[in-house]
């Protein structure tokens, strides 16, 4: 027979051992990938009367984050901070217009180059879509328009020129 004193450290080793194989599993059950690289990148859009630049970078460490800005008339309109993280197993987006609070969509439906995030609670909007197409991306916000009908507001994006 073994020396008792030592089993209780033994035990204590196998205890700590099984917590360690353990907690990446449960440490980074949240480590799935978002696989929306496909957004990364930096999008104009807009007409002559305002431009519209938003920019996302890749994912990294489990989120990826982006900003945009409004210009008219040679003056910043609007700007916002955007993340996407996984939340409860859930790509979800958090946007913050205008240096506001956040507001949270939960992805509702995607596919290859596509991904709705959607907030029935807030006003407007309670969706918001993006899909890539070729070399450009597209997007919408929709819900509720201010007399009550459904309204849907495109965005049109192309890679802006190289930033000099």
């Amino acid at each position: 027979m073994g020396n008792t004193k030592t089993l209780p450290v033994i035990a204590l080793a196998a205890a700590m051992a099984s917590i360690a194989s353990a907690a990446p599993a449960s440490a980074h059950a949240g480590d799935a990938r978002l696989d929306l690289d496909w957004l990364a990148g930096q999008w104009c859009g807009g007409d002559e009367d305002s431009r519209i630049e938003e920019a996302w970078l890749p994912e990294a460490g489990g989120s990826l984050l982006g900003m945009s800005r409004t210009v008219r008339g040679g003056r910043t309109a609007s700007f916002e901070f955007m993340r996407v993280v996984l939340q409860d197993g859930r790509a979800s987006f958090h946007v913050q217009p205008d240096g506001a609070p956040p507001t949270v969509f939960v992805a509702a439906e995607r596919g290859d180059g596509w991904i709705r995030f959607e907030n029935p609670a807030h006003d407007f909007p309670n969706a918001i879509e993006y899909r890539r197409n070729g070399e450009g991306l597209s997007a919408w916000i929709s819900g509720p328009g201010r007399d009550g009908k459904a309204l849907r507001i495109a965005f049109e994006y192309r890679a802006c020129a190289a930033v000099r």
